[in-house]
């Protein structure tokens, strides 16, 4: 026991006679005259309870801290596992249908060794090219137009036509790049029949979606030929599908009317599509001038 002031006020261990020190020490009783040994128990008990409450309160937190993080942790781990469950689903659409374009260049190379060591028929070509495709999933588009493009590199226009007749045969490669390529072939090849046969195709065929390139390509082809009346029929077929036809093609069809001896229309072609003005570079400067087409022709 301790007195302050004819009071007095008892301490024991328990939580319960604390409460009431604790709120006699706030209002300054009996905190100076208390005995020192009962001072020091009353302090280090007051001490201990501070530290036990401190060490829940820390334990809580990081008992949240922890919830939290493994939280996290789950939600991680099944995003990754949705993102592999998607990505071996793409893997195994593509497992046994897989257009890989690796190995195109070295496909392309044994197509023009086989066409290249056979003779000019048309049973040997197209029996060796269905060989070469027997094993094959898919059809070899990519290789085969590797070696058409190839081929009409290094001139072999026999070649070229009779791959190119393969694939259209076998319904692959019917493209504007196929058709220029097998109708060049056809003029340096000295076959203007068969280029005017696949041309009457193309046009009854396509007739809404020729190309300019096409129409130019087989002008070029009867102008080589010296074919003008062909000339004619083309830009005729051209005019009436609106294609406007470029400045060489324009020079082909007027000197053709010229051939013919049209002079009339040889100018009206001139005045209706014929450039007027074309730039040139004079002294470092871009000037423009008149083209001699048109002056040629209001001479």
């Amino acid at each position: 026991m301790f007195a302050h002031g004819g009071s007095s006020i008892c301490f024991q261990s328990g939580i319960n006679q604390i409460k009431p020190t604790e709120a006699a020490l706030s209002r300054g009783f009996g905190f100076f005259n208390c005995r020192p040994a009962v001072w020091l128990k009353f302090s280090s008990f007051l001490l201990v309870r501070s530290s036990l409450h401190y060490a829940l309160s820390s334990k809580t937190l990081d008992v949240e801290r922890s919830q939290k993080q493994s939280k996290l942790t789950v939600t991680a781990s099944k995003a990754i596992e949705k993102k592999i469950i998607k990505k071996a689903g793409r893997n195994e659409h593509h497992l046994w249908k897989k257009k890989d374009a690796a190995g195109s260049g070295q496909k392309a190379l044994n197509l023009i060794r086989i066409v290249s060591d056979l003779p000019n028929e048309k049973e040997a070509i197209f029996g060796a090219l269905d060989k070469w495709t027997a094993w094959e999933i898919e059809f070899p588009l990519i290789a085969a137009a590797k070696a058409l493009k190839i081929l009409r590199k290094r001139s072999q226009w026999m070649r070229v036509i009779q791959v190119a007749k393969w694939m259209l045969s076998k319904g692959q490669g019917v493209t504007l790049e196929t058709y220029d390529t097998l109708l060049l072939a056809f003029d340096m090849d000295h076959r203007p029949d068969e280029a005017e046969s696949l041309w009457n195709m193309i046009l009854h065929t396509h007739t809404c979606s020729i190309s300019k390139r096409l129409f130019s390509r087989m002008i070029s082809l009867y102008d080589h030929h010296e074919m003008e009346d062909k000339i004619i029929e083309v830009f005729a077929d051209m005019e009436e599908l609106s294609v406007k036809p470029d400045e060489d093609t324009v020079k082909r069809v007027a000197r053709a009317f010229q051939v013919l001896g049209q002079e009339d229309k040889r100018k009206l072609v001139l005045r209706r599509y014929g450039c007027k003005w074309k730039y040139i570079h004079f002294e470092g400067e871009r000037v423009k001038v008149r083209t001699n087409a048109w002056m040629t022709m209001t001479s």
